[in-house]
């Protein structure tokens, strides 16, 4: 692939949510374990992680399916984070996975790790690996757990050898998940591939399979309910198999149960669906508001439904947070969009209006992204709280690009040839902006009234 073809590829990767990111990186791994276009796989590989870990880092995890790092936190994968976004109860850093490596090879599991990596260069077959691999999972949650438990002599000086705070503060969830790989992977076992609705019938089978005394203790609970959580079809789901637990909604009553931390996962998530929300707004990224704005439209609503929440409770503000948050985001943006859609389409007398004006398309563009957008935030605004604005601005778009259409198309039929190529490109961006507002029909028909009041135009000159 060509250095142009690259960056493009680079700029594209750059530009998806970091949710997205993520899940395109943990898919072309497993791409890569199975063997499945290597090629393209480690090259698409090679540029994320450029994008997610830095250019430094990427230079010393190196993109192979038989690192043995990988290899050893393979575990870990369902529960990394890839973002700078703060992470919750059942996840981890994906950055504090080469420090933890290092320290084990270097001081915590030495040994280990070199029979480990021994093992690795003599096998040929997945079978061995996989033995070696549990092996020194094994080894390194016995080292983690000695060096991160509460007996350990002079314990924060040896936390200080191992990286920075975060990396320390994902210590001992480390340990803790090698050390269970077993109970969670037959969890993961028992439950479908995709839960669409999480019923009764469903959070019983859950929690049938939730049964196993080592994910029962405070620090596994998190990461055996994020494994389920995935599994959803809507993740803050949840939060229901701590409603069916508690017997009750009531907020402090679900609290007070081990598995109330399902409602902390759920807020959580909602909280940086919101930011990645943010996020492609500023950037001008609309491609997954849809899909952003429904996720959050559902996770705020179910939670306020399903639960009993009290305005001055952690949770009650939490969600009070995410509401407010992207209401302001988008009621800004929406704020925005008439005015960009009037700098287009303002009809100018033909003596302001320079030889070889032109209108730029990628401009007409991003406005015509703004209005669907606009469009999009309809479909949600009332849980939202952007009802008023959504609404009022989507009627004034809808009655300023109607009469602007009709008196462009109008403009076509006199007025200075000299400025006709600028009215057509007007009227092109007007009909691009009816398709979005009014449907294809509508937009076809303006077309042909373009095209006829171009056309009577001609003929008139010519019969003169």
């Amino acid at each position: 692939m060509s250095q142009k073809s690259i960056e493009r590829l680079r700029d594209y990767l750059a530009q998806l949510p970091p949710q997205s990111q993520a899940l395109l990186m943990r898919e072309l791994e497993r791409a890569v374990e199975r063997g499945d276009d290597v090629a393209i796989a480690n090259l698409v590989l090679e540029q994320l992680r450029k994008i997610v870990r830095g250019a430094e880092a990427d230079e010393q995890i190196e993109p192979r399916s038989d690192d043995p790092a990988r290899l050893l936190f393979r575990p870990l994968e369902p529960f990394l984070a890839e973002t700078n976004f703060p992470t919750r109860p059942g996840q981890l850093r994906r950055a504090s996975l080469l420090p933890i490596w290092q320290w084990l090879a270097r001081e915590g599991a030495p040994e280990a790790a070199r029979q480990f990596e021994a093992a690795l260069a003599a096998a040929t077959e997945s079978g061995p690996i996989e033995i070696a691999a549990r092996k020194f999972q094994l080894a390194a949650a016995e080292a983690i757990l000695k060096i991160a438990g509460p007996s350990q002599d002079d314990r924060q000086r040896a936390l200080s050898r191992v990286g920075p705070p975060s990396v320390v503060e994902d210590l001992l969830p480390i340990g803790l998940v090698l050390q269970a790989r077993e109970a969670l992977e037959t969890l993961g076992s028992r439950l479908p591939s995709q839960i669409r609705v999480f019923a009764d019938s469903q959070i019983a089978s859950a929690m049938e399979a939730l049964k196993l005394p080592s994910l029962q203790t405070p620090q596994l609970l998190p990461f055996a309910l994020s494994l389920i959580a995935q599994r959803l079809a809507a993740p803050w789901q949840i939060i229901r198999l701590a409603i069916k637990m508690a017997a009750s909604d009531d907020e402090l009553r679900v609290a007070a149960t081990p598995y109330g931390i399902a409602v902390t996962i759920a807020l959580h998530d909602l909280s940086f669906v919101a930011a990645c929300l943010r996020t492609d707004i500023r950037r001008g990224h609309f491609d997954y508001v849809g899909e952003q704005l429904k996720t959050l439209h559902d996770g705020v609503r179910g939670l306020r439904t399903e639960l009993d929440l009290r305005n001055d409770s952690t949770w009650g503000r939490q969600l009070t947070s995410v509401r407010a948050d992207t209401s302001n985001a988008l009621q800004s943006e929406i704020d925005s969009v008439p005015g960009r859609v009037r700098r287009i389409l303002r009809q100018r007398a033909d003596k302001d209006i320079t030889a070889g004006a032109k209108i730029d398309a990628s401009e007409v563009e991003d406005a015509a992204a703004l209005i669907d957008f606009v469009a999009v935030c309809r479909t949600y605004a009332s849980e939202l709280a952007i009802n008023e604005v959504t609404l009022r601005t989507f009627s004034d778009l809808q009655h300023y690009v109607e009469q602007s259409t009709e008196g462009l198309v109008q403009s076509l039929r006199g007025g200075d040839a000299r400025v006709r190529a600028f009215r057509q490109q007007q009227v092109k961006a007007a009909i691009r902006f009816c398709e979005v507002l009014f449907g294809h029909d509508y937009a076809s028909l303006m077309n042909r009234a373009a095209e006829n009041a171009v056309t009577g135009e001609r003929k008139s000159s010519r019969a003169g």
